[in-house]
């Protein structure tokens, strides 16, 4: 939507109007008065700041560079001056060469744009009664108590319509548009306000001016210091309130104040922290059956008979490995592998299966517990119809709007930024890039693995001759640890280069597409990136839950990547510890390094701000110029919140299966996160544009996907990473007759019936180790339990009926799993609606009140009006025939 602004707008970027023509600010003077949030007269309340560097006092451009710049900034001010904002000027305290110039949107102004947005306001209490539950009376426990944040008070709300005015719960005018509604207004005129027009084509919108450096910013006032209240009785204090009980750290287990942080920031802020409070709670419920889950494997770890064949000298001890490598591998004992084997008994275990079926179903319920969580917000805070009312066309797509086209609805020609095979252009390119990159992340996987393939090599022929000192250490320090931990380490460091790299091609690559609103924007935006992450993040555990160690032949007839180098191998128990590994390190790592980055970033250069500006401690200085030295807020805001917590989400759903303590390491983060994001917004950056937002956006598809994509990994981590369906297979068919030679059923034997026996003589001079076998032994065993016939055998190295078995067992178990855990969710998700009886109760009684109030009063004044037009007319009439005297 372009407003038709009485504007004086700039014809060409050498010539200007008549100085005369153009309105400037007020100029005063800084009043001492640190905490005041109006005008320098006490009344007019400040609701925008813009800064800009004084043109005469700039060094760094040409004079006529600067002369430019001076005038767009001039005509931009007259023209928000004649859309009918007040701006008044005053010169910075600390630094001669800024400029304030602080903006206010008197009544009229607000009301004629208010019912442009569509925005909904108060029209009467909520009269519906409210039932107390017992949760909720639990829940009273952990909340802000209500004499320091007092409740919001309900109201059923409508959009605001000038011409009902008088319908409005309008108790006082200065209150009745809050402080983030006024923001969003101002910064609504903003822009879409003219400064300059080039080749017919308008250039306006506050964002082209910051971007071109003619403005240094523009930001909405905090209303008080953050460590104190504000000296100001007008000003409520909100900014220190909220730091007292939601953002510093003793409220951490405290809930957190929803309404009143969408009050101060708007919904978009509160929508966020709605969900990441919720998502922390519901993890608290995963976390408790994890650990539980964790302490059974600890505690049945003892009992783990196949882990003490591994162990015990008389049978592991006398289990002679295949080298895992060409040539320069030697020959090793099984013992070897005796600490991880006990570890992988921990997670290994009939509790990690319990476990995954019951992640399957926790998330079902999250989903659905949301949606209605959200529902009830998206009433509450009037963002119902939200995207069908009040989004507005972004500034950037209103620029280019230079093509007539005819719409199919309405029959009338509109403007477009681009034709049928202009936008058929862009998205080929865009998709071509986005496919170029991901193949890009690929090739890295691939150069990590290729990494892993080459130093095993080097660190099986050179690692275990460089270790000095017992044996205890060579029993952890294998070349398998070496090279899993390296390759862990070096694919979190190429992840996190990569990322950076991403986010501004992801940025371009969308800018480039011109979505129409900021939320066809953020959505378009949203989908590039969580790609991206998806491949940068998962795939290094896809490869090896997945891929390592499934096709890699045996010592006879190895299977070589890229023709050169050999498949990596998995240890004897499979690759589950070592996914585990590689977990631990990516989440762990992960959170360390956003923690550093969101808080000790803009803590420091806060500091230097602060540290380089030796005056502030002896003069006074006011609020907008307190504001202006924070750090200043992305043009993505939460964006990479949210993806933070959705790559999150992803660790603790697709590979709970190897690590059941995934959630609670979730859980402890988030609930750092959530104060230290609080923390962030509150003390070290500039307030937030309120904005409003329905809901968490394209996040909700994409964490539906993550939920359905969880089960079908799981389930094949259980199948095909760990052991348990063969160690189950041997259990039930092959430890007693026909296959076995127990009486009863048992684990005994395990190890020796599933490592395949491989005859040394049958190795190929291209893959026969150097260094001989001592002893008169003449075998060795798989690495990998492949399962196939011993040499001599009829089908000597092929796959043995148990391996058939095995196949056949996890081809059942995953289906099986995959349709018993989607039934369950679809019975969950078909039970619970989405949306409450009470809310919809809520939003009937809204409607009702909506056209009673502002439609029926209509009504009810044209019958007064024609009742009395009607009365006329009949005296009208009676005077005309009654008889004369």
């Amino acid at each position: 939507l372009v407003l038709e602004l009485n504007q004086v707008v700039i014809p060409t970027y050498g010539t200007v109007p008549d100085q005369q023509n153009l309105h400037i600010p007020e100029w005063v003077d800084f009043d001492d008065k640190t905490d005041s949030l109006f005008f320098k007269d006490g009344q007019r309340r400040i609701d925008f700041v813009l800064v800009y560097e004084d043109e005469s006092k700039k060094m760094t451009h040409k004079r006529s560079d600067r002369k430019k710049q001076k005038r767009k900034r001039q005509v931009y001010e007259s023209n928000l001056i004649n859309s009918g904002l007040h701006l008044e000027a005053t010169r910075s305290v600390l630094d001669e060469k800024l400029i304030f110039v602080k903006v206010h949107a008197p009544w009229e102004v607000l009301c004629t744009y208010a019912e442009v947005m569509h925005i909904k306001l108060p029209l009467q209490h909520n009269d519906l009664k409210t039932r107390d539950s017992a949760f909720n009376c639990f829940s009273k426990l952990f909340r802000v108590d209500e004499n320091i944040i007092k409740p919001e008070q309900e109201f059923f709300t409508a959009p605001f319509q000038k011409e009902y005015l008088s319908n409005f719960y309008i108790q006082d005018k200065d209150t009745f548009f809050n402080p983030a509604t006024r923001s969003r207004i101002v910064h609504f005129i903003l822009s879409r306000v003219a400064y300059a027009t080039k080749n017919n084509v308008k250039k306006f919108g506050i964002n082209k001016l910051l971007d071109t450096g003619i403005y240094k910013a523009a930001f909405p006032l905090h209303d008080s210091s953050f460590r104190h209240p504000s000296t100001d009785p007008k000003c409520p204090s909100e900014r220190y309130l909220l730091y007292r009980e939601w953002a510093h750290p003793k409220n951490i287990f405290k809930l957190q104040p929803l309404d009143f942080i969408r009050k101060y920031y708007g919904e978009k802020i509160g929508i966020y922290f709605a969900w990441l409070g919720f998502y922390t709670n519901m993890l608290t419920v995963a976390a408790v059956v994890g650990v539980g889950c964790f302490l059974y494997g600890c505690l049945t770890k003892d009992n783990c008979t196949w882990s003490q064949e591994v162990c015990d000298p008389n049978i592991g001890g006398n289990i002679i490995m295949c080298p895992q490598c060409d040539k320069v591998c030697t020959y090793w004992n099984l013992t070897i592998t005796c600490e991880s084997s006990k570890k992988l008994c921990i997670f290994d275990s009939y509790g990690t299966l319990v476990f995954a079926v019951f992640m399957g179903i926790w998330v079902t319920f999250f989903l659905e517990f949301w949606k209605r969580r959200q529902a009830e917000l998206e009433y509450e805070w009037d963002t119902v119809e939200f995207l069908e009312q009040e989004e507005q066309v972004r500034p950037e797509y209103e620029a280019r709007c230079t093509h007539v086209v005819m719409n199919e609805i309405t029959q009338e020609e509109e403007h477009v930024p681009y034709t049928a095979c202009g936008k058929c252009v862009r998205m080929t390119f865009c998709t071509s890039a986005i496919f170029f990159w991901i193949l890009l992340i690929i090739a890295s996987v691939v150069g990590i693995i290729v990494y892993r393939l080459s130093v095993f090599l080097v660190f099986s022929a050179k690692l275990q001759q460089h270790i000095n000192g017992t044996e205890a250490i060579r029993k952890y320090v294998t070349p398998q640890t070496a090279t899993s931990v390296t390759a862990s380490l070096i694919s979190f460091v190429v992840i996190m280069v990569l990322n950076i790299i991403y986010e501004k091609v992801a940025i371009l690559i969308t800018d480039f597409e011109l979505p129409r609103t900021q939320t066809d924007y953020e959505n378009s935006l949203t989908t590039k990136m969580f790609l991206f992450q998806f491949v940068n993040y998962y795939s290094s555990c896809f490869y090896i839950a997945f891929f390592k160690g499934k096709f890699v032949g045996y010592p006879g007839s190895p299977v070589y990547w890229l023709g050169k180098y050999r498949n990596e191998e998995c240890d004897p128990g499979g690759c589950l510890l070592e996914l585990t590994t590689q977990l631990a390190i990516i989440v762990g790592g992960k959170a360390i390094w956003n923690n550093i980055q969101e808080v000790l970033l803009p803590l420091v250069k806060n500091l230097i701000g602060r540290c380089s500006a030796a005056a502030r401690s002896e003069k006074v200085v006011p609020r907008w110029e307190h504001d202006y030295h924070l750090q200043p807020v992305g043009k993505l805001g939460l964006f990479y919140e949210y993806l933070e917590m959705v790559i999150q989400f992803g660790f603790v759903t697709l590979f709970v299966a190897s690590f059941p303590l995934a959630p609670l390491l979730a859980l402890m983060n988030n609930m750092l996160e959530i104060r230290l994001d609080a923390w962030k917004l509150t003390t070290q950056f500039r307030r937030m544009l309120p904005q409003k937002a329905q809901d968490i956006g394209a996040w909700q598809p994409i964490l539906q996907g993550i939920a359905l994509l969880a089960v079908v990994t799981n389930a094949m981590i259980i199948a095909f990473t760990s052991d348990m369906i063969p160690r189950l297979v041997y259990y039930w068919s092959f430890s007693v007759p026909p296959y076995g030679s127990h009486s009863s059923y048992t684990m005994k034997g395990y190890i020796n019936s599933t490592l395949s026996v491989f005859k040394i003589s049958d190795f190929k001079d291209a893959s026969k180790p150097l260094s001989p076998l001592s002893g008169n032994h003449m075998t060795c065993r798989q690495v990998y339990r492949d399962l196939r016939y011993p040499p001599g055998h009829e089908h000597q190295y092929e796959h043995n009926i148990y391996y058939w078995h095995v196949m056949a067992a996890k081809l059942a178990f995953i289906i099986v799993m995959e349709h018993v855990i989607y039934f369950v969710k679809f019975v969950i998700s078909y039970a619970i609606p989405d949306v409450s009886q009470k809310t919809k109760s809520k939003i009937k009684r809204e409607k009702y009140l909506t056209q009673k109030l502002l439609h029926e009063n209509d009504l009810k004044g044209v019958k007064k009006t024609m009742g009395k037009i009607a009365d006329k007319i009949i005296k009208g009439a009676d005077s005309t025939f009654q008889p004369k005297d």
